[in-house]
């Protein structure tokens, strides 16, 4: 009897790439109609523009809530120049690849800001970049201590490089791939788990990523890391053994719990339970007369 994980459907060993790689739209899983090899827009649409002086469009991915998290962060700390509109971005539909979006984000991915408080209005994209000019900005969740400032911003680039393979490689090929390959699960789960081991030593000695001081890299990290150990991200907690990261879990549920982070992961969230769900966020009142368990009773 042929072993399932070895069969040609999982392991596959007939292919041999071509001499000039061609684009085949049909083969790429769940996601497919999201990547493309070349760039630029696909149709021509504005974007929306509310009275806030920020202005974001996109998705409650990992990647999106970063930002949310971020702007209700700084409105808890009564910055009241982080007011925001949020936009949906329906990446399944291709929202991104509008004319206007393209504009704001020529690499077509949420989120994408606009900062219509400055003389010419100010495009800001990668949600590490956008995370790095709001807390310039507002001179907010970045510590001022040269040394904390720079390991702050080591751990942000360490998750901007990192997650890759956490979203691109394991969770695509666990959770999304239109089969399972063996080598390609066992490639990204043992890089994810080196990477919950490099988090869970660190904060082993710290209660943030920059020692005593919640900051940027905490937002940014939690999003993606905290986010899976919680089982949020491709129910993949068991899989990975998630709670013997115990350091990670501790920080993780620490953050989850502050009530900026439960407001920012609603917003343009469009899956799992209605009253998590604000598609769209241009009032704090909205948190309470605007999600889709009161937009569907009405």
């Amino acid at each position: 009897m042929s072993n399932p994980a070895t069969s040609p459907a999982n392991h596959p060993t007939d292919y041999t790439p071509p001499k000039v790689w061609k684009w085949d739209s049909k083969n790429g899983g769940e996601w497919a109609s999201i990547n493309r090899p070349i760039a630029g827009p696909t149709h021509e649409k504005a974007l929306p523009v509310g009275d806030h002086p920020l202005q974001l469009y996109s998705l409650a991915t990992p990647n999106g809530i970063k930002v949310t998290i971020m702007l209700e962060e700084l409105l808890s700390q009564g910055h009241k120049g982080a007011e925001y509109d949020a936009y949906l971005i329906k990446i399944g539909d291709g929202d991104q690849f509008s004319s206007g979006f393209v504009d704001v984000n020529p690499n077509s991915k949420i989120p994408a800001l606009l900062d219509t408080s400055t003389e010419t209005p100010t495009r800001v994209f990668e949600s590490g970049a956008i995370l790095l000019y709001l807390a310039e900005k507002f001179d907010a969740f970045l510590p001022k201590d040269p040394a904390k400032r720079t390991e702050c911003m080591s751990w942000l680039f360490w998750q901007m490089g990192s997650a890759p393979y956490l979203g691109g490689g394991f969770g695509h090929f666990y959770a999304y791939a239109p089969f399972k390959i063996e080598y390609c699960i066992d490639r990204f789960t043992m890089e994810v788990k080196r990477q919950l081991d490099v988090l869970d030593r660190h904060l082993s000695d710290n209660q943030y990523m920059a020692g005593d001081e919640y900051t940027i890299a905490d937002i940014a990290i939690w999003s993606w890391y905290g986010s899976l150990v919680l089982n949020r991200s491709y129910d993949a907690a068991e899989f990975l053994e998630a709670e013997s990261y115990t350091n990670v879990v501790r920080w993780a549920k620490e953050i989850d719990k502050r009530p900026a982070v439960q407001r920012g992961r609603m917003v343009n969230r469009t899956w799992g339970d209605l009253d998590m769900q604000l598609h769209e966020r241009h009032d704090a009142s909205d948190f309470d007369l605007k999600t889709q368990d009161k937009v569907a009773a009405e």
